[in-house]
């Protein structure tokens, strides 16, 4: 099964995700928006793995406090894939640099890229000018953080949430 560790968003910061998404409409964005029930913080992406209860047990010996991220400005990669970016948050990236140590140990493959804190808004963006975004304004308390399962649906992929680890 396809694996990766994450942060699912509350309620309110979905509502805030998708006003985003739909002022990026606005601008002229089109491509393939992730939809409001996918969006969530990839904290470590592990891919094709068949042992969901070996992960979840090491993100269960990670201890974390519930802390709070913030949205902070956009960006893109290859232009193509548009994110909202996250405020730096040390408690967020000291989870995330001991949750990937402990997966090297136990030899649980992931994607070792450099990690960025986002969202991802949308794939595939076409636009005929850089377009212009209003700033969000939008933050949640993380007090759990997920072990999700993707699977590929008729039109989009199915996140499901396999187990959650909650803060101390």
């Amino acid at each position: 099964m396809r694996l990766f560790a994450a942060i699912e968003m509350d309620d309110g910061m979905r509502a805030a995700l998708a006003r985003i998404q739909e002022s990026m409409k606005q601008a002229g964005v089109e491509g393939r928006f992730v939809p409001p029930e996918n969006l969530h913080m990839t904290l470590a992406f592990i891919g094709e793995y068949p042992d969901a209860d070996a992960v979840l047990d090491i993100m269960d010996t990670i201890p974390f406090e519930p802390f709070t991220i913030r949205v902070d400005g956009f960006g893109c990669f290859d232009e193509v894939t548009w994110w909202a970016g996250i405020e730096k948050c040390e408690p967020l990236e000291a989870y995330v640099r001991r949750l990937r140590h402990a997966l090297a140990e136990a030899g649980i493959p992931y994607d070792r890229k450099a990690y960025r804190p986002h969202i991802t808004l949308v794939r595939d963006a076409m636009y005929d000018k850089a377009p212009v975004f209003e700033e969000p304004n939008a933050a949640m308390e993380v007090t759990f953080l997920s072990l999700m399962r993707s699977d590929q649906g008729k039109h989009d992929r199915i996140y499901t949430p396999v187990g959650v680890v909650e803060a101390c």
